[in-house]
């Protein structure tokens, strides 16, 4: 009977989200192996899934959003989905919480960030890690992780695991500073988006670290990409293995 259960209980997907799938693919790449070392037994959709619409609810197409939200769950039940695991703050926040408020009772899968997976399988970890520098880190709360689904911890949790020390900036948890790279700044006004990028890394310089590190892809491109003398690292370059 167990046996059954396990067959039609249903499956896992892992969602990257359209910036990690086309922009940010090595990030993929390293949380299905990620995954994998774990103990995840997932599937991927690949094409078939489409984007979450988190751009098209935000730019206020609410009946755009709420087609993709429809489609997207007739696709996940068709491949008996029972669970998804997304590495993306924002696809996390758009499926866990907005999904719910449109879709209402139809919407039945449960959803979680891929650092509260991690967090939770960390303990009965054999970390090989005997080699493996410790840093002083910095961790930056993604805006949609942090503040808007109250996911501090785990991250932190993790980073600890690893054998680093984290040190704190200033702004941080419910209070961090933004990155400046999401809410369509650094599209309609990059200058300002950049401007609040070079802002959150001199936060995390005045710190000591010498690593600042988050969990969301944007956060992690933005800060890279206005970076010039601090180590910029998305949680899966801590956990490549």
């Amino acid at each position: 009977m167990k046996i059954f259960e396990k067959i039609l209980g249903g499956n896992i997907l892992y969602y990257p989200g359209c910036l990690t799938k086309f922009v940010a693919k090595d990030l993929k790449e390293k949380y299905e192996k990620i995954l994998r070392k774990i103990g995840i037994d997932f599937i991927e959709l690949s094409e078939l899934e489409k984007c979450c619409g988190s751009p098209a609810l935000k730019a206020g197409y609410l009946e755009d959003f709420k087609k993709l939200a429809e489609e997207n769950l007739k696709i996940f039940k068709e491949h008996s989905v029972k669970k998804i695991i997304t590495n993306c703050p924002a696809c996390f926040m758009i499926l866990k919480k907005e999904y719910k408020n449109i879709l209402g009772e139809k919407w039945d899968i449960e959803v979680e960030h891929i650092s509260q997976t991690i967090a939770r399988k960390i303990g009965n970890w054999k970390l090989e890690i005997g080699n493996s520098k410790r840093e002083a880190v910095s961790y930056h709360d993604p805006c949609h992780l942090g503040r808007q689904m109250g996911v501090y911890e785990e991250p932190r949790e993790i980073i600890k695991k690893l054998g680093h020390e984290i040190l704190e900036m200033e702004l941080s948890r419910n209070e961090s500073f933004c990155c400046g790279g999401g809410g369509g700044v650094k599209s309609n006004e990059p200058e300002l988006a950049n401007k609040i990028a070079k802002d959150r890394i001199e936060q995390a310089k005045k710190t000591g670290a010498k690593i600042l590190c988050t969990a969301c892809p944007l956060c992690y491109l933005h800060l890279k990409e206005n970076s010039q003398d601090l180590e910029i690292k998305e949680l899966s370059d801590l956990l490549n293995f």
